[in-house]
């Protein structure tokens, strides 16, 4: 069997912190590895630890988790940064993923359970809340698209590419793409890095960004 995903925690609510730590703990494919209430003793932690992800609040209260965010990602390239936080306007949201994180979960707005978030970031995805997606697409939407297009640049995708993509960016996870769509999930990441490659991006919300400024979207 593979090794479980390493995986620690930030978050000062301690009864918020309690339940992700009890979800992670149930779910074999993960191992929890720390659980942290303040920015600092997470730095301290994580040198030991190496989790392969990490979750973090913004609202912490000895260093703005977006300062903690840029720490980790300049000292643990590998750790992969998945937001988990109250904050839903497009400031936070861009500001984080331009620290380095990889995802951006609301509080308020999970009705699944945190480990698909995990294994999706740790594959190479970028999970997002649908209103997170929403608020990036709306940006994007007001974007016009570079003035360098080359005619047929919209055929670059295949129309099941552009389907996928299109469902993905509304929310939806790959499990309830692939749903949707009636085919397996396997075949939804293997759709989606051939969009990567296409697109000459590396994760789901890159991919959401390029597709959108190109108008594929």
């Amino acid at each position: 069997m593979p090794l479980p995903i390493k995986v620690s925690i930030v978050e000062d609510d301690a009864d918020t912190r309690a339940r992700i730590a009890q979800s992670v703990r149930a779910d074999r494919e993960l191992q929890l590895v720390g659980e942290y209430g303040v920015a600092g003793e997470a730095l301290t932690g994580l040198a030991r630890q190496s989790p392969d992800v990490l979750l973090v609040d913004l609202g912490l209260p000895d260093m703005p988790g977006l300062d903690l965010i840029r720490v980790c990602a300049k000292l643990y390239p590998d750790c992969e940064i998945l937001v988990f936080t109250a904050f839903g306007d497009e400031a936070h949201v861009l500001a984080a993923l331009e620290a380095g994180a990889g995802g951006y979960l609301l509080k308020g707005n999970l009705s699944h359970d945190i480990g698909f978030d995990i294994r999706d970031i740790k594959a190479g995805g970028s999970p997002v809340s649908p209103l997170i997606a929403r608020h990036l697409l709306a940006r994007m939407g007001n974007a016009k698209p570079a003035a360098s297009q080359k005619e047929g640049e919209c055929a670059l995708l295949t129309p099941r590419e552009t389907e996928i993509l299109n469902t993905i960016s509304r929310g939806y996870t790959y499990a309830e793409t692939a749903k949707l769509m009636g085919v397996s999930a396997t075949t939804v990441h293997t759709h989606l890095k051939r969009v990567y490659r296409k697109l000459s991006v590396s994760s789901k919300t890159e991919a959401i960004f390029e597709a959108s400024r190109m108008g594929l979207l």
